[in-house]
C-alpha cells in the first residue's frame, strides 16, 4: 500500500510507463529518484495487466495456512449467540466435535466477531451495543480533563521549520548536548486543560509536570475561571485514568461533583477535549508561519 513518503503516485507510474516507452528504464529511474527494480516491477505489471496493474495491491497473502477455517468461526460465532458459552467452553464443544482449537485462538475470534464481553449479548444472542452520542445537557454538567505533554520548541523553530539537515538544527542539537551534561535540559511542558461540554468554553495553562499536586491546584484556578464565566456549579468531571486524576487527594477538589473516568484506551470518549488538544497542536504550536 502507499504511504505517505512513496516516490510514485499513480499518476507518477502513468508518467513512468510513457517515459519508459522510448527511453531505457535505468535512466527515467535515475531521473525519477527510484531504483531501476522498482520502475522494471511497474513497467512488467503494466505490460500485464494493463493500466489496472498500476494500483496498490493489498498487503493481505494470498493464502493463510494456519487460519482458522470459515466453518469453524461460524460455528464459534454460533455457540456464542446461541448457548452464551465462554471461550473455554467453546473450545471444550469443539473438541467433541473433533476440532482441536485453543482457548486462546477462541477469544481472538470472539474479539474479531465483537463478541468477547458477556454484556454485549441480548437474550436472544443479538449484539446489544448501539453508539450513543455523549451530550451536554447544560453549562457544568460535563466539564473535561486533560493534559497534553509538548516538547518545548528551541529559540527560532526547530527541525520541523528547519529541516534536520540545516544549520540551525545542527546548533540545536549542539545546545542539547551541552545542556545536557550540564543539567538544565530543554525537556516538556504540560498543557492542562478544562473545558465545559456544553458552552464549549475552555481553560489551558502551560504548568511544568503532571503530577497530582499540580492537576489539583489546576483545578481550583479552572473552577473560579468557569465560576467568573457564570458556571458555578459542575456536576461531573470527565477525565482519563492518569495518575494525577487517580490520585486520593484529586477526589477532595470535586467539591459533589461525580469523577467520571472514561473506558482505558479509549480517548474518544474524551473526545472535546481531544480535539481542542488536536486544534491547539495544528494551529499553534506546530503551525507554519
Amino acid at each position: 500500500m502507499s504511504h505517505r513518503n512513496a516516490p510514485l503516485s499513480i499518476e507518477g507510474r502513468r508518467r513512468l510507463i510513457v517515459r519508459c516507452q522510448s527511453r531505457p528504464i535505468a535512466h527515467v529511474a535515475a531521473e525519477m529518484g527510484i531504483s531501476r527494480q522498482c520502475a522494471s516491477k511497474w513497467v512488467n505489471r503494466w505490460r500485464r495487466f494493463g493500466e489496472a496493474g498500476l494500483a496498490d495491491r493489498p498487503s493481505v497473502p494470498h493464502h493463510q495456512p494456519t487460519a482458522t477455517p470459515a466453518r469453524v468461526v461460524a460455528r464459534i460465532e454460533r455457540l456464542r449467540r446461541d448457548r452464551k458459552y465462554s471461550a473455554r467452553r467453546i473450545a471444550h464443544e469443539l473438541a467433541g466435535e473433533d476440532t482441536q482449537i485453543s482457548v486462546r485462538t477462541v477469544s481472538r475470534q470472539l474479539a474479531h466477531l465483537g463478541l468477547n464481553r458477556r454484556r454485549f449479548l441480548d437474550p436472544t444472542g443479538e449484539n446489544n451495543r448501539t453508539p450513543r452520542k455523549i451530550i451536554a445537557r447544560w453549562p457544568g454538567h460535563m466539564v473535561y480533563l486533560d493534559v497534553k505533554k509538548v516538547g518545548v520548541t528551541p529559540d527560532g523553530g526547530g527541525w520541523w521549520v528547519h529541516g534536520k539537515a540545516s544549520e540551525h538544527a545542527r546548533q540545536v542539537a549542539r545546545t542539547k548536548i551541552r545542556t545536557k551534561t550540564s543539567g538544565t535540559r530543554t525537556g516538556y511542558t504540560y498543557l492542562h486543560t478544562a473545558i465545559d461540554g456544553f458552552s464549549r468554553l475552555a481553560y489551558t495553562e502551560a504548568l511544568p509536570d503532571e503530577t497530582a499536586r499540580t492537576a489539583i491546584a489546576f483545578t481550583h484556578r479552572a473552577r473560579a475561571f468557569l465560576a467568573a464565566h457564570g458556571i458555578t456549579h459542575i456536576h461531573r468531571i470527565v477525565t482519563d485514568n492518569g495518575a494525577c486524576y487517580r490520585a486520593h487527594d484529586f477526589a477532595h477538589v470535586l467539591h459533589g461533583a461525580r469523577h467520571q473516568r472514561i473506558t482505558p484506551y479509549t480517548p474518544r470518549h474524551n473526545g472535546k477535549v481531544e480535539r481542542y488538544h488536536r486544534i491547539l497542536a495544528e494551529e499553534f504550536l506546530y503551525a507554519h508561519t
